[in-house]
């Protein structure tokens, strides 16, 4: 028996503080497994029961500050006031004029040794380099080859050289640069923790007396009824139940115009309440609410590492070591060899620790995956992780469901073409009674033709669906059928009159439905079902993205070429069965490479699997869709397609820029550092200083998405 164990770690930054817990804790009793969220400073440990106090304490003597905390939550932030930023900042700052005042004092006497230079020096170390030495120590009892155990060798080393001065004002900028780095790294923290603080802490609710009083949101429960003022945000999912108001849904889809909200329609926790009182029935306590779910899914999807991110850690493990390695025959090998001085090559050495650090290389993927995830949040798209974010830039074919994808998929029934002695009410409300047993969106439209959904209907039994072409029970001792012209045509009862009228409907663009019994056809319905206006835009984007498209339907030929023609695709497979869906998936992902697939996450499921990304339409709607497709988007606005493709494009290629940029910087102060042209200086500026580059650099997907046209 295991259980996990939830504790925020302040000082964990990067994969430097995590290699070292990793290490700390490999010969820890009782711990099966660390997972790791260095965004939120977070590490859970999976161990025996009992273990959490030496856990605790593990970390703790590896120079850190655990602290536990329960589920997702985390410490409140400290407070910023002026003492605070005083403790913070302080001793930073003496650190800096104490260097400062050493190289004033080596330039006025020329001396870089004299008690006074080492004096200010050594207070400068302690005040600003105190965390640096301790993570460095801690690295070296884990054996963990780290930017703190580097710059911990150059400092001690440059002082033993007598390099003072320098050894004092390469501590304060490595800390002053780890300082500027933490606070650029919190903004990608912020962006997300700024979606989880979106709902209201205190709701207005109702008790039994009827008085409106507020409560805790984590105390309300299902059923119970809020009230949200104009201007509000509201607390928690649920349905309205009185009122009428326009609700600004951007922070769960990404809408940017507020969408009418009346009795029966649903809302979300987060979004504001524009104008006009709403009475809403909880449907979500917190934590499952949508909102909630976005959250959380962000947070995994960042805690895993995309394939770049998996591909430069690897680098990194090999490389560090290297690179000491390189040193240390670049401090032994000349003098032995060629009589070069000690002290020049041991100071080249020092210089090349510092620069080689892959401090940047190693920070240039996850926080750029990071923000490509929260920029495809902010915008409506929850995407699943990394590798999904990436793989989006290969897509070069996608593959779309047609109802509730392209279309609106909420169908109406638009004709019923008698074809026995039947009255007209007497088929509909057969009909009705056989779609009752079904979700289908063509079944809910006949259901709702039958004089509205409370409408009476006909006890059925022995109700069975026929998979991707309709139904068939019994009514009143008779069993009839009811479903798509295969199933008519299995049935026998596809006399050529049905066959007319078929073919008349589906020219229209409509789709069919018969309804029958082994003895004869009784009626055939048509059911059309609009095509969503951003439908055509989405397609038309994806086609100047040279994106292929094709429809998978399991309507017929005809409907599905007028659905096709009218919003543009490019290729038509009509009559899929979820079998066939699947199979055509495998197909064009041989003819190229890359495929996505969108559907509604759960009829298109085995396909959504398949595909290189699945893309669930309307998540915000339905658990089944977050948990099945790789990307969700909320509001089944298809043109978030298109921009994702974008974003994936983009974040590839940032991604290249800040690889780029930390192997290209390290290179060129690798040949002045060998050419003896590089100071220690110059070798905290390069590395540091990429490293800033890097986040920057990543930093800026935050606001990408402003820029994708829709």
């Amino acid at each position: 028996m295991t259980i996990t164990t939830n504790f925020y770690v302040a000082q964990m930054d990067c994969p430097t503080e995590e290699r070292i817990i990793r290490n700390g804790l490999r010969a820890l009793g009782g711990v099966a497994q660390l997972d790791f969220d260095l965004l939120q400073r977070r590490l859970a440990v999976t161990h025996t029961p009992g273990r959490e106090d030496a856990i605790e304490a593990a970390i703790a003597r590896l120079g850190m500050d655990p602290v536990r905390v329960d589920g997702a939550a985390t410490p409140a932030p400290t407070s910023a006031d002026l003492a605070g930023r005083l403790r913070e900042w302080g001793p930073l700052a003496l650190s800096g004029i104490a260097a400062l005042a050493a190289e004033i004092v080596t330039w006025r006497t020329g001396v870089d040794d004299s008690s006074a230079v080492i004096g200010l020096a050594l207070a400068s170390i302690v005040l600003g380099g105190r965390a640096t030495l301790r993570k460095g120590w801690a690295a070296l009892r884990t054996r963990t080859l780290n930017i703190n155990l580097l710059m911990a060798i150059a400092v001690i080393g440059a002082a033993l050289i007598g390099h003072w001065p320098e050894a004092a004002m390469v501590i304060f900028l490595f800390a002053l640069a780890e300082k500027i780095e933490g606070y650029s790294l919190d903004r990608a923290r912020n962006a997300i923790r700024s979606l989880m603080s979106l709902a209201p802490e205190v709701a207005q609710v109702r008790d039994a007396t009827g008085t409106w009083r507020a409560m805790a949101a984590a105390e309300v429960t299902v059923g119970q009824l809020l009230r949200v003022r104009p201007g509000e945000r509201i607390p928690l999912d649920g349905m309205v139940r009185l009122g009428s108001s326009a609700v600004d849904q951007s922070p769960i889809t990404g809408e940017s115009l507020p969408v009418d909200k009346s009795p029966g329609d649903p809302v979300f926790a987060g979004t504001i309440n524009a104008h006009g009182v709403l009475e809403i029935e909880v449907t979500a306590r917190q934590g499952e609410t949508t909102l909630a779910r976005i959250s959380r899914s962000i947070q995994e999807a960042q805690a895993q590492r995309a394939p770049t991110q998996r591909f430069v850690d690897q680098f990194a493990r090999y490389y560090t070591p290297g690179v000491v390695i390189l040193a240390v025959l670049i401090a032994t090998v000349p003098p032995l060899v060629w009589q070069t001085p000690l002290y020049d090559a041991v100071y080249k050495a020092l210089v090349l620790l510092v620069v080689a650090c892959p401090c940047a290389l190693v920070l240039s993927t996850p926080i750029t995956i990071v923000s490509g995830l929260t920029a495809a949040a902010r915008r409506g798209i929850l995407v699943k992780g990394g590798a999904f974010l990436e793989e989006g830039r290969k897509i070069r074919c996608v593959a779309l469901d047609k109802t509730g994808t392209l279309t609106h998929g909420a169908p109406v029934v638009t004709d019923v073409v008698p074809l026995s002695g039947l009255p007209v009410a007497d088929i509909v409300r057969l009909a009705a009674s056989l779609n009752a047993h079904s979700e289908h969106p063509v079944a809910s439209a006949i259901v709702k033709a039958h004089t509205g959904e409370a409408a009476e209907l006909v006890p059925v039994t022995n109700f069975r669906a026929v998979v991707g072409r309709g139904g068939v029970g019994d009514l009143d001792g008779e069993t009839y059928f009811i479903g798509n012209h295969r199933l008519a045509e299995e049935r026998a009862t596809c006399s050529p009159e049905v066959e007319a009228t078929l073919y008349r409907l589906e020219a229209e663009g409509k789709s069919t439905v018969v309804l029958g019994s082994h003895r004869e056809p009784y009626a055939v319905f048509g059911v059309a079902d609009t095509v969503r206006p951003t439908s055509i835009a989405a397609v038309r984007a994806l086609h100047d993205q040279g994106v292929r498209t094709v429809m998978l339907t399991g309507d017929n030929e005809t409907t599905a070429r007028a659905i096709a023609a009218r919003v543009g695709i490019d290729d038509v497979r009509a009559d899929q069965l979820p079998e066939d869906k699947l199979a055509a998936i495998g197909e064009l992902i041989e003819r190229y490479g890359a495929v996505g697939m969108v559907g509604d996450g759960v009829n298109d499921a085995p396909a959504l699997a398949r595909a290189s990304v699945g893309f669930a339409m309307g998540a915000a709607g339905t658990d089944t869709a977050l948990e099945t497709a790789d990307v969700a988007i909320m509001d089944d606005d298809l043109r978030k397609l298109p921009e994702f493709l974008a974003l994936s494009r983009r974040t590839a290629r940032i991604l290249t820029e800040n690889i780029a940029l930390a192997i290209g910087i390290k290179a060129v102060f690798f040949l002045l550092t060998l050419a003896g042209q590089a100071t220690l200086w110059m070798a905290v500026f390069a590395d540091m200083g990429t490293s800033l580059l890097v986040v920057a650099n990543g930093l800026r997907l935050l606001r990408s998405m402003h820029s994708v046209p829709e």
